[in-house]
């Protein structure tokens, strides 16, 4: 059973991150291996208001995720709009924004470090124990839970009952037929860029309540996402979820039986799993 929570803790977190990419992949098109660093860039800044200014990380976030928004919408519009345009196919697209964006994280770091500098930081907040079916779990990682699982029900009752969601669900499924319908193409994919960025940042800021960071941990973060992402099936908010939980249990299974340095193995042994046996992942259709 402590397993179990924990994993689906973990899970709970780790699904808000992916979020943030699925949207951006799903949606833009664009694979950002920048995502980890954003998610850095909110620890940050949670970390910073909290021991400068005393500022509730929780209650930051209503500066935090507006200000990635912003910050990953310019980036898509500035940067990415140019490479959008000039890919004559999916194929090239993928190609560029995975070279731009492997370009970008390490901007991100660079300015990161000298910032913050090139140290480790974490903080106490909400550290205290919580009993929950006769096991102790860390207040914080309770509260990032019921916190992400509002974020994410949110994002998907935003995605599935409102018109500007409707329009991401449109170019998801089909970007070259959504302007026969009157949907500005780059102008939905620039916001699911963004709302993905500020879903990450946010899951940052949840995630550096109870996990230390540096400048240059994204990468591991980018890759988790996803791994997540793929197992749940691109553009699939259902399946994200369902991955992330199964990604955290298993790495919490195997922290707590075997090894904690084995974790990012067991990520990536189900990774694998999931692509020889169900490579569309795991509520897609198999192409005919």
């Amino acid at each position: 059973m402590f397993i179990l929570i924990t994993g689906l803790l973990l899970g709970g977190t780790y699904a808000l991150i992916a979020l943030g990419l699925n949207l951006q992949y799903g949606v833009a098109r664009i694979m950002n291996l920048a995502n980890g660093e954003m998610l850095v860039a909110g620890g940050f800044a949670a970390f910073w208001v909290y021991t400068a200014g005393q500022v509730n990380p929780i209650a930051a976030l209503v500066i935090i995720a507006p200000l990635a928004f912003a910050v990953n919408w310019l980036l898509y519009r500035i940067m990415l709009v140019p490479l959008v345009r000039r890919a004559k196919n999916r194929g090239a697209l993928e190609v560029d924004s995975i070279l731009a964006t492997f370009g970008l994280s390490f901007v991100f770091v660079g300015l990161m470090t000298w910032v913050f500098g090139g140290g480790y930081f974490n903080y106490r907040f909400l550290a205290t124990p919580v009993d929950i079916f006769g096991s102790s779990y860390a207040q914080n990682r309770v509260v990032a839970f019921i916190l992400a699982v509002l974020i994410g029900g949110a994002l998907w009752l935003w995605l599935s009952y409102t018109r500007a969601g409707l329009k991401l669900r449109a170019v998801a499924v089909n970007p070259s037929s959504a302007p026969l319908v009157g949907i500005d193409v780059t102008a939905t994919s620039a916001l699911a860029f963004a709302l993905g960025g500020a879903v990450t940042a946010a899951g940052g800021t949840l995630v550096s309540m109870f996990f230390t960071l540096d400048a240059s941990v994204g990468v591991l973060f980018t890759m988790k996402a996803l791994i997540i992402v793929i197992m749940g099936g691109v553009g699939d908010i259902r399946g994200t979820i369902v991955a992330a939980v199964l990604l955290g249990i298993a790495e919490t299974a195997v922290a707590r039986l075997i090894d904690p340095g084995l974790t990012l193995a067991a990520a990536y042994l189900l990774f694998l799993l999931v692509l020889l046996f169900r490579p569309q992942g795991l509520f897609g259709k198999a192409q005919g």
